[in-house]
């Protein structure tokens, strides 16, 4: 089950940064169709944020595709995001994890794996 996590420092409104994470879960099949998305009402009081919110990120999944509301059940994924790769993905994940301990074994903070990964992708694509 997906785990929603808020970065308080993000100028991302909060209900899109509950459909961001959902969306990268389906992505890289941390979720799959099928899987319910956690209650409203317990989303709500474990980030402290208003259920409203909550609401509003699933409607936007909703309309996207993505997620199907069943009254009196909850709220379920319907979409995938998954692309073809996604077999491979688990064998990358590895290998990317041990360059984040390499690149946290170097002194690099959040933000500098972060500018490193930002500026290397936009330099990598732009070719």
């Amino acid at each position: 089950m997906i785990e929603f996590v808020l970065d308080g420092r993000s100028k991302v409104a909060t209900y899109m940064q509950l459909v961001l994470q959902v969306k990268q879960a389906l992505r890289v099949g941390l979720a799959r169709p099928g899987d319910q998305l956690p209650k409203v009402r317990s989303v709500a009081q474990a980030l402290a944020i208003n259920p409203n919110t909550v609401l509003k990120a699933y409607k936007e999944l909703e309309m996207a595709g993505l997620a199907e509301g069943r009254p009196g059940v909850g709220t379920f994924l319907v979409g995938s995001l998954a692309g073809p790769a996604l077999e491979q993905q688990a064998a990358l994940r590895t290998e990317l994890i041990a360059w984040l301990d390499r690149a946290g074994a170097a002194g690099l903070t959040r933000e500098d794996i972060a500018a490193l990964i930002d500026t290397t992708l936009r330099a990598t694509l732009e070719q």
